[in-house]
């Protein structure tokens, strides 16, 4: 069985939670309000439009955004509904698929940016120092590598 937590660890790790959640649930929130995507939409267009030929296998998207294979391909069904992606086979085996963005896609990305960044300015960014933001990078970079 794991070790107690100490009340001090407890401390950080229920404001650390909480905190998380309730960032995100603002994010989410203002995101669908302002632009009617969800943050997997969004962070979908976000790593299609970062990736060569703005196309990625489904299994390495599944991994870089840390969903399950049947909740990606649920995710990447909806947005092709949407005419925001399409999915086509891999030009490399023919046996895979990859996600493609769209010009669609694309457009509704650059749309939807500046919202996001403000909420994600005020709500995360502006009340942060750049030593106070420096650590958190390094510390998620730590958790993410576990």
């Amino acid at each position: 069985m794991a070790e107690p937590l100490s009340g001090v660890q407890l401390d950080h790790w229920r404001t650390f939670i909480e905190s998380s959640w309730a960032l995100h649930t603002r994010l989410e929130d203002e995101l669908r309000a302002t632009t009617g995507l969800s943050m997997n939409d969004y962070h979908v267009l976000v790593a299609l439009a970062d990736a060569p030929g703005r196309r990625i296998r489904m299994g390495e998207l599944a991994n870089r955004l840390v969903l399950s294979p049947s909740r990606i391909t649920y995710q990447i069904t909806s947005m092709i509904k949407r005419g925001l992606v399409k999915k086509e086979s891999c030009p490399d085996d023919g046996r895979g698929q990859e996600a493609v963005l769209t010009d669609l896609g694309l457009e509704t990305l650059r749309d939807a940016a500046p919202a996001h960044l403000t909420t994600v300015r005020e709500s995360f960014i502006d009340h942060l120092d750049d030593e106070e933001l420096a650590t958190i990078g390094r510390v998620f970079a730590k958790i993410r590598k576990v």
